[in-house]
């Protein structure tokens, strides 16, 4: 990712702004404010505001007058009781308002989390970023055979190189013909003076879906972290969960208790169904336990052999 001089100042100038307010502030999240975090090859994340921390969560569970408790270890408690219970409404007092630069392919993914407020880089008024998304080489496979959702097999370097020519021969082609649509160059200069460009509206069609486009997202810290939940997870698509890892080191920085609260009981927890419970207190009671008697699908029956780290159990 490389940032123009004007952007690079526009953020430094940003930066050195210094407000006074009585609001609660998060000191850690203030330090990376407004700054450009490079995600994949042009991409960013950047964090242009926020509202409340921890304590903005615990006074809102009180509801109570004052900042919140000062003891840090009792916040910390009901915090973990919150997470732990998914009572979730104390999380949505917090809000925070994000600056993406993503493909479009991942922003269209990405939407259909439809608890945002979200505003979208309008190639309606303005000319798209001549840059798109090439992935590096290890990140090309193969259609999965199992998962329709998924990859299979890494592509061996022959194949790859013959994608990634596709990809950015197709995106330079259809570029260049959306120049011409417009009559207009990236740089703002005509291509033949002569000659009446297309509205940019209609030429923006053109264009292939690894071109960059940009959005300001804002959400509160619930439907954040639900967002982060599944955006993060390793069997996400990569280059949405670059993004999502990228934002999740954010929240770390602004309301550290609810992150570690997150990580334990959301993360890093296992969901059991009411039958693989019933398999869970067999086994430790020591009796024998197979799929066929379990009322579990080999599916079911596979996933939670995984979380017992029982593979010598998993059936095929």
């Amino acid at each position: 990712m490389e940032l123009t001089a004007e952007q690079k100042q526009e953020i430094k100038d940003q930066q050195s702004q210094s407000n006074t307010t009585k609001r609660v502030t998060s000191s850690e999240l203030e330090k990376v404010l407004y700054e450009a975090i490079p995600v994949l090859d042009h991409g960013f994340i950047r964090v242009i505001d926020y509202m409340g921390d921890d304590s903005s969560i615990v006074q809102s569970a009180r509801v109570s007058y004052g900042k919140g408790t000062k003891k840090v270890s009792t916040d910390e408690g009901l915090i973990k009781y919150l997470m732990r219970h998914r009572h979730s409404t104390p999380f949505e007092m917090c809000e925070i308002k994000y600056h993406v630069k993503l493909p479009i392919f991942i922003a269209r993914q990405w939407i259909r989390h439809r608890t945002a407020n979200v505003n979208e880089y309008s190639a309606r008024y303005s000319i798209l970023d001549k840059e798109f998304y090439l992935p590096a080489r290890e990140q090309l496979a193969a259609q999965s055979l199992s998962n329709r959702q998924g990859k299979g097999e890494i592509l061996d370097q022959k194949q790859a190189d013959e994608v990634l020519k596709i990809l950015k021969d197709d995106a330079t082609r259809t570029y260049d013909n959306y120049e011409k649509l417009l009559n207009e160059r990236f740089d703002g200069s005509k291509i033949d003076e002569s000659k009446v460009g297309l509205a940019r509206e209609l030429a923006r069609m053109n264009l292939t879906l690894n071109t960059y486009t940009q959005w300001y997202w804002k959400t509160d810290l619930l439907n954040l972290l639900n967002f982060l939940f599944l955006r993060a997870d390793s069997h996400a698509q990569y280059e949405i969960r670059v993004y999502a890892e990228k934002m999740l080191e954010t929240v770390k920085k602004w309301v550290p208790i609810t992150y570690a609260a997150f990580i334990d009981y959301r993360v890093g927890a296992a969901e059991i169904s009411a039958k693989g419970l019933n398999v869970i207190k067999e086994l430790i009671s020591g009796k024998k336990v197979n799929q066929e008697e379990s009322g579990l699908s080999k599916r079911e029956w596979n996933e939670l052999m995984e979380v017992l780290d029982k593979k010598n159990l998993i059936v095929s």
